[in-house]
């Protein structure tokens, strides 16, 4: 008798089945820093697995920075890297020379943040953004692309969308830093920021974004779309922006009505 496989199967190979199971006890604080994993027996025993296909998971673990150890001495889970992002926190635009409010929050977090600004350029944006800014077909923006870094580590990559009517003459429009960020010069020039809408989702990384960010396999990443609007409803920046999905989690808050 032919035994078929069951149709929603996990296809990943079983050295990548056992690293996610582990990497989610991880994540979630079932193995805290500091602690040690279980032994490679016990994980053979659990997984039924072979000790090369054990190590395997482990390879993939100590690739992404979430345990530390050698072959033949106890793995051990390093300290929690996952960094909590709260949107609202980066909403209002920062005071008159003040810095960016992402560095602010990064600062009080006890780490050194700073961005790297990559390009400066008229394009057709992605067809959601074009949407999000209610662009006419074909219709062109001000690109601004950037990566944010922590303690010297890609932690994101960020495009940043503008009409062209409303970046054209202004900072936005030149190649170098803003002090306080675009919301600080949207406002001063009559746009402030009054509503924003982030859509979230889970992709498979891009070359790009892959190299970018240092990914350390094909996990996936977290890419937020978020869209501003000013007075009247009108869409004034379209922003792209993808992180590590195993090094963060979005926090967002609700009041009940």
């Amino acid at each position: 008798m032919t035994v078929t496989e069951p149709e929603h199967a996990d296809r990943r190979s079983l050295h990548e089945r056992i690293a996610a199971d582990l990497r989610d006890e991880i994540m979630s604080g079932d193995l805290a820093p500091g602690t040690s994993l279980p032994s490679t027996a016990q994980l053979k025993t659990r997984f039924d697995a072979s000790n090369a296909t054990v190590q395997k998971a482990l390879q993939l673990l100590k690739g992404e920075r979430l345990v530390v150890g050698r072959a033949g001495s106890a793995v051990t889970v390093r300290e929690h890297r996952q960094r909590t992002m709260r949107p609202a926190a980066f909403m209002a635009p920062a005071g008159r020379g003040e810095p960016y409010r992402w560095l602010t929050e990064a600062a009080r977090q006890g780490t050194r943040a700073h961005s790297r600004l990559l390009e400066v350029a008229e394009i057709r944006p992605p067809a959601d953004v074009a949407a999000a800014l209610q662009l006419a077909t074909d219709g062109r923006t001000l690109l601004r692309r950037q990566i944010l870094m922590i303690d010297d580590e890609p932690v994101e990559l960020v495009r940043s969308y503008y009409p062209l009517e409303i970046a054209r003459g202004t900072a936005i429009a030149e190649r170098r830093k803003i002090r306080g960020g675009t919301p600080a010069l949207l406002a001063e020039h009559g746009f402030p920021p009054r509503l924003s809408v982030d859509r979230v989702s889970a992709r498979v990384p891009t070359q790009e974004q892959f190299q970018a960010l240092r990914l350390p396999s094909d996990l996936p990443v977290l890419r937020t779309l978020r869209v501003v609007y000013s007075d009247h409803d009108r869409p004034i920046e379209a922003t792209v922006m993808v992180k590590a999905g195993h090094l963060y989690e979005v926090q967002y808050e609700f009041t009940p009505d």
